[in-house]
């Protein structure tokens, strides 16, 4: 069984000062992933990027609470993180294996960043990562197009470093 882990789709990245590319497409497939999982009843993680007190992103900062456009059933486990990977210093490895998953499926916000860390650390705990190619995103960078970005790291993490799936095609399994 896989898991869904949801990454950062808090108000301060989705409705932030820095566009999002194909923002609409990107609630659409998260959403789709969420009523996947949830007719399925696979456990659905959802991490939310949290910064030092004081910073725009402190604990609490309504920044950091996650967007009421997401489908959430009210049965999800919804944590914090400090780091770019969701398993660095979180309970979220145990709680997967408590649940019985043997993987994750990785979708979210922002690529360059959480989801490419979370992608490589899930590997390297032994999990089933898949990255879900039109289920994360980001802005642009002064360097590249988040569409660059985005095609970039779903080249560079599949095979090595996770699958790669559309929303359309994954299905949990009960």
């Amino acid at each position: 069984m896989h898991a869904l882990l949801i990454l950062d789709m808090q108000v301060g990245l989705f409705h932030g000062p820095d566009p999002l590319w194909r923002s609409a497409a990107l609630l659409d497939a998260v959403n789709l992933l969420l009523d996947k999982a949830h007719q399925a009843g696979a456990p659905v993680f959802l991490a939310r990027h949290v910064g030092p007190p004081g910073s725009p992103i402190e604990p609490g900062s309504p920044l950091t609470c996650l967007i009421d456009e997401l489908r959430l059933q009210g049965d999800e486990v919804v944590f914090e993180k400090s780091r770019p990977s969701a398993f660095a210093a979180t309970p979220l490895v145990a709680w997967l294996r408590e649940r019985g998953a043997e993987g994750v499926v990785i979708a979210g916000l922002k690529t360059q960043y959480c989801v490419d860390s979370t992608c490589r650390a899930a590997r390297d705990l032994g999990l089933d990562a898949v990255l879900v190619e039109d289920a994360h995103s980001c802005s642009d960078t002064e360097v590249l197009s988040a569409e660059q970005i985005v095609a970039h790291h779903n080249a560079t993490l599949a095979g090595p470093f996770c699958r790669l799936v559309s929303a359309a095609d994954w299905n949990f399994q009960p």
